[in-house]
């Protein structure tokens, strides 16, 4: 019997808006893949040798190896490049050289500025206190929501210019990355966007896909079992 199996194999956790944004990739490019659950906090040995700086994801390609480090690669970015290369159409990293920067540009903004304000500012301090049966740091993520993402917010915006797009005219790997660590804002918190009309008018968009809906339903649905509803940071 043949083995049913994809090829690629994620671990991690929808949770995480890095593994969301590596299956988002793999939708978008109709590429078949799984998730295998790994606790980051206390990882399998076999886990800590394939992901050097103890972080999720990490993309096993079982057409490589079926273990060991061969075969793994470490990092979303990494992770999503690779797919790029082996599945290249349709594009998600544009050709045009300048486009191309920006969108690296963005991807990489939103992997650190925006998932430092909004995962350790905001998701953190309500989530991971309620899941530990404690009351959320409400101040903590409200002073996030104020002082810290509307200048974060700002760039998006000005980056966007009114544009439906990041880079390059078209969906690529900037919009994905933005869409899925901005939402995980929205698994907490709701997220009012009316100061940025062309960042609202990207995310509304962004949302409608199942490339970005699908793993932030999965995530959702862990989340709502410890917060009913999202909280109000205004």
């Amino acid at each position: 019997m043949s083995d049913s199996r994809p090829d690629l194999v994620i671990y991690g956790s929808p949770v995480s808006p890095f593994v969301r944004k590596v299956a988002g990739v793999c939708i978008a490019k109709g590429v078949p893949y799984e998730i295998e659950a790994v606790n980051v906090f206390d990882p399998p040995a076999w886990f800590r040798d394939i992901s050097p700086m103890k972080r999720i994801p990490v993309l096993r390609d079982r057409s490589v190896a079926e273990e060991g480090v061969a075969g793994t690669i470490a990092d979303s970015s990494a992770i999503c490049a690779f797919i790029e290369k082996k599945h290249p159409a349709p594009a998600l990293y544009p050709e045009d050289p300048m486009a191309l920067g920006e969108a690296l540009f963005i991807e990489e903004y939103a992997d650190t500025a925006l998932a430092m304000a909004g995962g350790l500012g905001i998701f953190r301090p309500i989530f991971f206190a309620i899941s530990k049966g404690e009351e959320p740091d409400l101040e903590k993520a409200r002073n996030a929501w104020a002082n810290q993402m509307p200048q974060i917010f700002d760039v998006l915006e000005a980056r966007l210019a009114g544009r439906e797009f990041f880079a390059g005219g078209a969906l690529s790997i900037a919009d994905i990355t933005v869409a899925c660590v901005l939402m995980q804002v929205s698994l907490v918190a709701e997220t009012p966007l009316d100061r940025w009309p062309a960042l609202a008018a990207h995310f509304a968009a962004m949302q409608s896909l199942e490339l970005i809906a699908g793993p932030y339903a999965a995530a959702e649905k862990v989340i709502r079992k410890a917060l009913p509803t999202r909280f109000d940071l205004t």
